[in-house]
């Protein structure tokens, strides 16, 4: 079963909106080497794990997953803030519709000339399940061999060429509100770059002579060296609520970035940041709930959290 406590796993950083850096962004979510797919594919590895002797490795894999969901989540959020810049809607909210093109105003003229138009055309200013170039999001890239060490090297490779990129993307763009959940993520992928390292080495596996991980000198980031130097590299967490994954067989020792570092599994799942809910977009017709649903939803979320702090007592962070 999985659950959701309604926080962010990293804080977002508040800047102006930026569409071209939310397209770039989509890379990060929908693409080949993005969070959807670390999330599906290690998810499906965990789901179809045969051997009850390697659980250690199921639960590995499974934590790793179930963080990448709450990657997935950060990294949409982001997008949709970096998109959230047409003017605002200016009709009285009694009115369901403003006049069209008032006073000649165009209020998503920006969609036109910035990035990828479906942002605003399909997806109401939100993220999409895209890739950078609008091709949607492929169930073909999970990679799930049934063999233990393949899954694992190709896992290794999958979280390399995801901090590959997204130190590239970290370069194109100076938006604080991208950069923040950019470095995270660049510091996450090294995460479970060293954890499924360390389960290569655990079953014999030489993997730096066949697929070293790439030197991107990320620390050179100052977002990222602030997280480097409190030791988020090298930390992985349970997300399990009954405290029986035994992933801390596997990550534990000196770190395989050979940083100094050793490797932290004793942490259920980190503080998190809170989440606010977006803005109503008018000009977009995506008015949202009103008052009375909300209030619903807000009941119906304090009676599930309560009900999960009675059966498994409060979820533990750092």
């Amino acid at each position: 079963m999985y659950f959701h406590l309604q926080q962010l796993i990293n804080p977002i950083e508040q800047d102006e909106p930026d569409p071209a850096a939310a397209n770039a962004l989509q890379e990060g979510l929908g693409g080949q080497f993005g969070e959807m797919r670390t999330m599906m594919q290690y998810l499906f590895q965990s789901i179809n794990f045969r051997g009850p002797s390697g659980k250690p490795y199921k639960d590995l894999i499974q934590g790793i997953g179930t963080e990448e969901i709450s990657h997935v989540e950060l990294i949409g959020t982001t997008i949709s803030r970096l998109l959230d810049g047409s003017p605002r809607y200016q009709g009285k909210p009694t009115d369901p519709v403003d006049e069209p093109g008032k006073r000649g105003a165009t209020p998503l003229s920006i969609a036109v000339d910035h990035s990828n138009i479906h942002h605003y055309l399909v997806g109401a200013q939100g993220a999409m399940p895209v890739d950078a170039a609008g091709n949607p999001w492929l169930g073909s890239y999970v990679y799930n061999s049934g063999n233990l060490v393949l899954d694992l090297l190709y896992n290794l490779m999958l979280e390399s060429t995801g901090r590959l990129q997204k130190c590239r993307l970290y370069e194109m763009t100076a938006n604080k509100t991208a950069r923040s959940t950019i470095s995270y993520l660049i510091v996450r992928d090294q995460a479970h770059e060293n954890a499924y390292a360390k389960a290569l080495e655990t079953l014999g596996v030489n993997w730096r002579t066949s697929l070293p991980i790439p030197k991107t000198n990320a620390e050179q980031f100052p977002e990222v060296k602030r997280l480097l130097d409190l030791g988020l590299q090298s930390k992985q967490y349970s997300f399990d609520l009954g405290d029986q994954s035994e992933a801390g067989k596997i990550f534990q020792g000196m770190s395989p970035s050979n940083d100094g570092t050793e490797l932290d599994a004793s942490q259920q799942a980190p503080q998190g940041a809170p989440l606010d809910i977006a803005p109503e977009r008018l000009e977009e017709f995506a008015p949202g709930a009103d008052k009375e649903l909300r209030a619903l939803i807000e009941a119906t979320a304090a009676m599930e959290m309560a009900q999960i702090d009675m059966d498994f007592g409060p979820m533990k962070s750092s």
